[in-house]
């Protein structure tokens, strides 16, 4: 079967992130609701708003282990209610939409470097005449961020269909993400090449609904742990042209 799509991973595929940078943000988020809450009369001390935050991170985190996910407003909702339980229902609408407005904005803030082959590899995918789409967890950052900062770095245009997990409530592996992306896209999945760094999520997500693997080689221990092998591996983003040429070729 011919290839006529190619789907990509964002976070450490397209978009290099790190724990430092996580943590700025983190910052960012705590100070900014500490002080929308103070300014209503609510006090909070760092370190509970902190524990807060890490309760939603593993709230949410066990969600996405089912291979759902909530969407951003449930995200926030769900951090203010760890804060304390009856503080959602003390606020008004607008202390919680400042929340969320700066939770969302710490990432342009302390934003994720844009991979320095990114932009290159797209407009090649591109120019060979395949549909190009994103499927992506989002983790603390809602896509319609993402949107905006991948068109701030010139990459946005390049997509025909954008799968983010806070917009359509599941998380990868889960096989309808790929399903639907491959239907935005209009192709059969066994049409599509998906690219991306995680085995479990873009290797075994892509390859249970039929679609083509190539993996960016990352050392992981936990994912060393999945039994899986994608179709071709490449070091680094800047091989993956050549790497969908390969497989284009062999179809």
């Amino acid at each position: 079967m011919p290839i006529n799509g190619v789907t990509f991973d964002l976070w450490q595929t397209l978009l290099m992130d790190n724990s430092e940078l996580g943590r700025a943000r983190m910052k960012v988020r705590l100070d900014g609701a500490i002080e929308a809450l103070r300014e209503v009369g609510e006090e909070f001390s760092q370190d509970l708003v902190r524990e807060a935050y890490r309760q939603c991170y593993r709230t949410c985190h066990d969600i996405r282990a089912q291979e759902r996910d909530v969407t951003f407003t449930e995200q926030i909702e769900i951090f203010i209610r760890h804060i304390d339980p009856g503080l959602l229902d003390r606020l008004q609408g607008s202390v919680v939409k400042r929340i969320a407005t700066i939770y969302a904005d710490s990432f342009f803030v302390y934003p994720p470097t844009p991979h320095a082959d990114a932009v290159r590899v797209l407009r090649s995918v591109k120019e060979k005449g395949y549909r190009i789409g994103l499927i992506s967890n989002t983790g603390m950052t809602p896509g319609v961020t993402f949107r905006v900062y991948m068109e701030q770095i010139g990459i946005l245009g390049y997509f025909d269909a954008l799968t983010f997990s806070d917009e359509v409530r599941l998380a990868k592996p889960s096989r309808e993400m790929f399903l639907q992306t491959a239907q935005s896209l209009g192709v059969s999945p066994g049409q599509v090449v998906h690219v991306g760094d995680h085995l479990l999520n873009d290797v075994l997500g892509a390859r249970q609904v039929g679609m083509k693997t190539i993996w960016i080689e990352t050392y992981d221990e936990r994912r060393a742990q999945v039994e899986v092998q994608p179709d071709l591996t490449v070091p680094s983003l800047g091989q993956v042209g050549s790497a969908i040429e390969s497989l284009a070729l062999s179809s």
